[in-house]
């Protein structure tokens, strides 16, 4: 946030006529914006300036945008909504297993452009009220440091697993739900729960003494997930 509270987008796009029509737009709503029209001046506003949101597009000049995603989570969690003509399944896949947390497409609708900037803000807001760390049984979670452990052991994580790990762990002991649970790692609108189902299972393989019969992430048929919040230190 700027020093009189408004939050800052980043825009990151080298097509004028784009970002004629999306900054004022952004500007009436009450945002900052900076503007960047590739790669490297986007890893150098962050760097320089900080940013809110940045609304990132994949076809830039000089560097491909999931490369500047991959660059940008080294050194920071700002939510990436990427907004791109790149509408095939893998590049979005691509893109939010490098870390982006939303994909728009072009062309995009203002109003659902807006909403999703809302949305990433909000769950910025909520992540900065976290506890340092979170524990659960054997499953220690260090926010500062994103570091996961299992009795000690570090775990590692892709972004999308310590997402869903996280949201879980803000409402442990009770049920988050499909919906809730999408839109932490795949951004509001997300509705194939498929998706879902697979980093389940992969979070129960890295975290799960028997995977097969978990007792740490637990499921709610037709409703969601719940990490147990009474586990002992140990499984056993």
């Amino acid at each position: 946030m700027t020093a009189a509270g408004r939050s800052r987008i980043l825009v990151v796009d080298d097509e004028p006529s784009l970002v004629a029509v999306l900054k004022p737009v952004l500007e009436a709503q009450g945002y900052e914006v900076r503007v960047a029209v590739d790669g490297a001046g986007a890893l150098g506003a962050v760097a320089l300036f900080g940013a809110d949101v940045v609304l990132l597009d994949l076809g830039l000049p000089d560097i491909d945008g999931k490369e500047v995603i991959a660059r940008l989570r080294r050194t920071s969690d700002v939510p990436i909504i990427v907004v791109s003509a790149r509408h095939q399944e893998g590049e979005k896949i691509a893109a939010l297993d490098k870390g982006a947390d939303d994909f728009v497409n072009k062309p995009f609708e203002i109003g659902e452009l807006m909403a999703r900037v809302r949305a990433a803000l909000r769950r910025r807001q909520n992540a900065a009220r976290r506890p340092a760390a979170f524990h659960a049984g054997p499953l220690t979670i260090d926010v500062a440091t994103r570091r996961v452990t299992i009795a000690g052991e570090t775990i590692k994580l892709s972004p999308k697993e310590y997402a869903l790990l996280t949201t879980l762990a803000e409402s442990a002991g009770q049920v988050v739900t499909h919906r809730r649970l999408l839109a932490a790692g795949w951004g509001d609108g997300a509705a194939d729960t498929q998706y879902l189902r697979v980093y389940m299972g992969l979070l129960r393989q890295k975290l799960e003494e028997d995977p097969a019969e978990p007792r740490l992430i637990l499921t709610e048929a037709g409703i969601g997930y719940r990490l147990a919040d009474d586990l002992p230190p140990g499984f056993g």
